[in-house]
């Protein structure tokens, strides 16, 4: 499938894996890119530049397809080494870079100066046009579905993508609710290049998780998400459990009054317990709405394959048989 996001990248497929604090590792992001997409390594989950410098080139040595980096820049008092990993970026011959969080405008001369690709998360058209206007190459449009951060507007894909498709002139790909061929068609449909998928890739056998990670996606169904931290306006969309009960119980009783501290030992440093050691109510972890379309976990490959043939099957079969 040939679209302006698998020319800008270089990819055989137009899908793109989300990057997941402690699930985008090389393992995962070689995986997707060795069977078409375009993988991606979490930067921030490497504690240091030289981590990330050794990420790198530890996926470097499972493919030798295009991959990825996920950069997001956090507003921090103590800002991490901004510099220090774009350097390990660049001296590590990746030429694509997923921003996210605040704005990259100052990062963006010395990542276009090493001809490095810039794809920027964005919620809401007008952190778009933004993205757009800043010199961006491509956009991620993130609805309201989404795991993680959803925005403050609440505006679900369906509304979301045709309204980027008037506005923009750059390419972007459709995030949030995608999980297989019809996600990928649908966003086609509505003017994306193609799909960002997270969640749907955590439940997948390469994806270096716990098993109880990949076994709570596919028990949830699609009434099992929650969204927490809305009165800090740092929304963010998580899977549900009894920690997730603990932040939602004390924003109902602290109301206006709730401060980060008042939360901090549930979504603070929690990802290593979830991911790593399996401990399914240390705390709030990104989970998506999409969590209702997974059933099973394939390997990245045959979850690809499978993806295109049905996205392919509808495009020529069923809705091509709509017009005879």
């Amino acid at each position: 499938m040939k679209t302006r996001i698998t020319e800008l990248f270089g990819i055989e497929h137009p899908i793109v894996q989300g990057g997941m604090h402690y699930v985008g590792f090389a393992e995962l992001a070689a995986a997707v890119s060795n069977a078409g997409g375009l993988g991606l390594i979490t930067g921030l989950t490497q504690k240091t530049p030289e981590l990330l410098a050794r990420e790198i080139a530890r996926c470097r040595e499972l493919t030798d397809k295009p991959f990825g980096v996920n950069l997001t820049f956090l507003p921090m008092v103590t800002s991490p080494d901004y510099p220090g990993y774009i350097r390990a970026i660049v001296e590590g011959g990746v030429k694509i870079v997923e921003t996210a969080g605040n704005n990259p405008q100052q990062w963006m001369p010395l990542m276009h100066e090493h001809g490095i690709k810039v794809i920027h998360k964005c919620t809401s058209v007008r952190h778009a046009l933004k993205a757009q206007s800043i010199g961006c190459d491509a956009v991620s449009v993130d609805g309201f579905e989404c795991g993680g951060h959803p925005g403050e507007d609440d505006v679900p894909n369906f509304i979301l993508l045709p309204r980027a498709a008037e506005e923009l002139k750059i390419p972007f790909i459709a995030s949030g609710g995608m999980a297989d061929g019809r996600s990928l068609v649908a966003a086609l449909a509505l003017g994306a290049e193609g799909m960002n998928m997270g969640t749907r890739f955590i439940a997948t056998q390469e994806a270096p998780v716990h098993p109880n990670v990949k076994q709570a996606i596919l028990d949830a169904s699609e009434l099992d998400t929650r969204l927490i931290l809305r009165p800090l306006r740092n929304t963010e969309r998580v899977l549900n459990n009894p920690a997730v009960q603990r932040i939602i119980d004390k924003e109902k009783r602290l109301g206006d009054k709730i401060r980060f501290e008042d939360i901090i030992d549930e979504v603070a440093g929690v990802y290593p317990r979830i991911m790593k050691e399996g401990d399914m109510d240390a705390g709030a972890f990104s989970c998506g709405m999409v969590v209702g379309l997974i059933h099973d976990i394939p390997t990245v490959k045959d979850l690809i394959d499978r993806i295109m043939a049905e996205a392919e099957s509808l495009i020529t079969e069923r809705l091509a048989g709509l017009l005879r």
